[in-house]
């Protein structure tokens, strides 16, 4: 089932944060990528949050795409926000926010940007299975 692209844009505004992974969770499972669902809704949760926290008032909508290919779930979330890429940093104890990279960069097994007109698109490469059955009682 290799091959496979879904596409969707949602409002710059804070309710497309759950309705984006709402899509996403659908998606997954109707693809049969149910083991996927968790760590795939919660970078879409980040990269959504950063585009409405960062890119308001820049555009009205950004784009999440899915794609399936060789193994790999590609995740990828695009703006029109071009004059600051994202770059992961650790911040200090006392910022409450700045930790949305860091929680991509722990569950991808790759991410990055790269810059479209106008704009950006953050990806991340999530490895597809085999995925663990439950566990089983000794």
């Amino acid at each position: 089932m290799s091959g496979r692209t879904d596409s969707k844009r949602f409002r710059v505004r804070r309710d497309s944060i759950p309705a984006a992974r709402r899509h996403v969770r659908r998606v997954l499972v109707e693809w049969k990528l149910a083991g996927l669902v968790d760590d795939a809704t919660l970078i879409t949760s980040e990269l959504a949050t950063n585009v409405i926290t960062h890119a308001k008032g820049t555009g009205d909508y950004f784009e999440l795409g899915l794609r399936r290919r060789n193994g790999v779930l590609i995740l990828e979330v695009a703006d029109s926000y071009q004059w600051l890429m994202p770059e992961l940093r650790k911040p200090t104890d006392d910022e409450t926010s700045g930790r949305g990279l860091l929680i991509v960069d722990m569950l991808a097994e790759r991410w990055g940007v790269r810059p479209r007109n106008p704009g950006k698109t953050v990806w991340a490469h999530l490895p597809i299975g085999p995925f663990p059955g439950p566990m089983e009682s000794a």
